[in-house]
């Protein structure tokens, strides 16, 4: 084998593993940010469920102890209900992530 052919074998594994490098940097990169796009979602979905409790509980209030309570319990279950989407976006990003990581 000429030492022409071994150069360019020696280049080529080279930029092959400068390549698989870069790749996995970009995965590290893209899974990190898809994580940070749902906590970022979490965060905003929590802080507008908690935006919205507060405005029902003050109109709660206004009415009446008892439907207060029955109030409360609805709001809570749309903080979870938005708390669940949330994080089922996150999830969802997460694969998202990993699928394009597989398939490029």
């Amino acid at each position: 084998m000429s030492f022409e052919a071994i150069a360019n074998i020696s280049k080529a594994e080279a930029e092959a593993k400068a390549l698989i490098a870069q790749t996995e940097v970009k995965a590290r990169q893209m899974v990190s940010d898809a994580e940070n796009a749902g906590k970022a979602a979490i965060s905003a979905a929590i802080a507008k469920a908690d935006g919205e409790l507060e405005q029902l509980r003050k109109a709660a209030d206004e009415k009446a102890v008892a439907a207060a309570g029955e109030l409360s319990a609805e709001l809570e279950s749309t903080k979870a209900a938005l708390r669940a989407t949330a994080e089922a976006r996150l999830d969802k990003a997460a694969i998202l992530v990993l699928e394009r990581i597989v398939n490029s």
